[in-house]
């Protein structure tokens, strides 16, 4: 059975493309011109992606994005936005984006983009080998089977990705692991040239696994190099 992406743009002419190349590629593209439409159709059809302009009439696709994680919707979704401000593609994955992308763009590159949230979403994982089925380390406690990570005893309710960063810093203690690989290997796809998802995404687990995110005790920085999990 096809896999299925909802388009949701203002501008007929990016749908069209994007229609085009999706069927081509053999997913079945669902389309909806506003916000307001394309978060029914995200409701009602359930697609296994979203595609979710940020300029859009009546919702704009930053309240679309909100609205839908609120309401505790994994879909992937890539925002795509003809702004080139920072803080703007920031702020979208901070409301809980999987990726963006900028207008004008290479639909090699977004079909890529696709594929690999598809594949994440479908449940292949990060190539980290950890042995056993969980790691415990000070009262954290990742749960391989349940894809689940404990603080405490409580459910920290991450996200699948925040799962498998963590997972996959956690199975290599000590090692500093770059941006570039975490991106290869956890969002599995191939870097573009910008990184800056590796850090929202750092920032919003340290943010449900630290007690002081400021001050981290499992999720540590080594400036300039990468990541790592603190084996203290």
């Amino acid at each position: 059975m096809a896999k299925t992406v909802l388009i949701v743009d203002d501008e007929k002419s990016i749908v069209d493309i994007l229609r085009f190349n999706l069927e081509k590629s053999e997913y079945e593209a669902i389309c909806a011109y506003d916000g307001r439409e394309g978060l029914r159709l995200a409701r009602e059809r359930n697609p296994d992606l979203i595609l979710l302009d940020v300029m859009l009439p009546y919702i704009d696709g930053f309240e679309v994005c909100r609205t839908l994680r609120n309401e505790g919707c994994g879909i992937p979704i890539i925002m795509i936005t003809a702004r080139e401000e920072e803080t703007d593609k920031v702020f979208g994955l901070e409301l809980g984006a999987d990726d963006y992308i900028t207008k004008p763009f290479s639909v090699r590159e977004l079909l890529a983009r696709v594929k690999a949230n598809m594949r994440r979403s479908a449940g292949a994982e990060p190539s980290a080998v950890c042995p056993g089925e969980s790691i415990s380390s000070r009262g954290l406690v990742i749960d391989f089977e349940r894809h689940t990570v404990f603080k405490g005893g409580r459910d920290l309710e991450l996200t699948q990705r925040e799962y498998e960063l963590i997972k996959y810093l956690a199975c290599s203690p000590g090692r500093v692991i770059s941006r570039e690989k975490l991106m290869s290997e956890v969002w599995q796809y191939d870097y573009y040239g910008d990184l800056r998802a590796v850090d929202v995404a750092v920032r919003r687990l340290r943010e449900k696994l630290e007690d002081n995110p400021a001050e981290p005790e499992y999720v540590m920085t080594k400036r300039g190099v990468g990541y790592y999990f603190s084996e203290e």
